[in-house]
């Protein structure tokens, strides 16, 4: 099994007690304790005996180049990964009866020249062990030029114009299931709106085609920040529970970003935006109605 190891505003606290200004018979609620950055891990580039085992023409290729070569190819590698048979791709299975291997049929798909995924990886929590692993088709090299902590995948070969593939089955423990969803969408499509989409709610108007220059130009205002966690703490009605949970799905994604190795700053810059909102949310929260 592989294993991996797991900006100023006007917001400066960190550690908030809701229902402490609230009315004086509401019962008090506990403190939150939470760090006022997500600290991101020391910069490692990918490995080069991982990028050559995908691909080994691309030997010589400085990683970056590969990386920015990918993106026009997106939308060929999720066709390849939509053409994959349902009835024969579980989401789930049990950990203790992984196959070596699943032969999956494939689907007619309206790109007419889809590329396929060479394996599977079944993904468990290291955190909350569990015999349930979710499964994941994947390209190697989409892993191998992307995330420096990911050892290099087994090979994988297939039959040139076989109806069917036979992908290796992969198992891989990381802090968060949930969070390799997102992130596994992201190093595919890199869209920076569906990763805030999936963590908590967001004004439709702010995601619309979220750019990374939108994403910094937040961070560094203020009066954006505060607009986007009132937005936040609204939608939740200054729940604090539903904020914790917001929070935890923020923190996943972070560690099991930093336990794959995934160094991308649009990515790391749009986290560290999604904090500070829910730091303000919950300020706000425990500022009560205004």
């Amino acid at each position: 099994m592989f294993q991996v190891a797991a900006h100023p505003t006007s917001f400066d606290k960190h550690s908030y007690n809701h229902g402490s200004q609230r009315r004086p018979s509401a019962q008090a609620a506990p403190s939150v304790q939470l760090p006022r950055t997500l600290a991101r891990p020391p910069y490692a580039e990918v490995s080069r005996e991982a990028i050559v085992a995908a691909a080994p023409e691309l030997a010589d290729v400085p990683a970056e180049y590969i990386r920015r070569g990918l993106r026009p190819r997106a939308n060929e590698m999720l066709a390849g990964i939509s053409a994959l048979a349902p009835s024969h791709l579980p989401s789930s299975m049990p950990r203790s009866r992984l196959p070596p291997s699943l032969s999956i049929p494939l689907r007619t798909t309206s790109s007419s020249q889809p590329t396929y995924p060479t394996h599977i990886l079944a993904v468990t929590s290291s955190k909350n062990p569990s015999d349930t692993a979710q499964i994941f088709p994947v390209h190697s090299l989409v892993l191998a030029a992307q995330c420096s902590q990911l050892p290099c995948l087994p090979p994988s070969h297939q039959l040139p114009h076989s109806p069917t593939l036979q992908l290796p089955v992969l198992p891989l423990s990381i802090p968060s299931p949930a969070a390799f969803s997102v992130l596994h969408s992201y190093m595919y499509h890199h869209r920076l709106e569906s990763v805030l989409k999936a963590l908590f709610p967001m004004p439709s108007g702010f995601l619309h085609s979220l750019s990374h220059d939108a994403v910094q130009a937040a961070l560094a205002s203020g009066p954006t920040l505060h607009q986007l966690s009132s937005y936040l703490c609204s939608s939740v009605s200054g729940n604090p529970q539903a904020l914790t949970s917001h929070a935890a799905h923020v923190k996943e994604l972070w560690q099991t970003m930093a336990a794959l190795g995934l160094h991308d700053p649009e990515l790391w810059d749009t986290i560290d935006l999604a904090w500070e909102v829910i730091l303000g949310a919950f300020n706000l929260a425990a500022a009560g109605p205004m």
